[in-house]
C-alpha cells in the first residue's frame, strides 16, 4: 500500500509538498524534523490530504501528475 500525500507548510501557507510513501506517519515526522532536504526550510508541515493506492505504479503516476501544472491546479481546486 502506498500513500500519495500533500503537505502544507504551517508558517508559509503558500508552500506545498507532494510525495509518496509506504509509512505516512513516520514520513511526516521526518519532514517535521527537518530530515528531508526539500522541505527543511519550511517546517513545520501539516498534512493537507492523502490518497491510498494498492497499486504502487498508480501511486507514483498520481504523484507525478500532482507535480505537473495541471495536477497542481487540480489539487488546489479539488483537494
Amino acid at each position: 500500500m502506498k500513500d500519495v500525500y500533500i503537505l502544507c507548510s504551517v508558517e508559509f501557507p503558500d508552500r506545498y509538498y507532494v510525495g509518496v510513501t509506504g509509512d505516512l506517519k513516520s514520513r511526516l515526522a521526518k519532514h517535521n524534523a527537518g530530515e528531508v532536504s526539500h522541505t527543511s526550510k519550511y517546517v513545520p508541515w501539516s498534512l493537507k490530504t492523502y490518497l491510498a493506492f494498492s497499486d504502487e505504479a498508480q501511486a507514483f503516476a498520481f504523484e507525478k501528475y500532482l507535480k505537473s501544472a495541471s495536477g497542481r491546479a487540480f489539487a488546489k481546486k479539488r483537494l
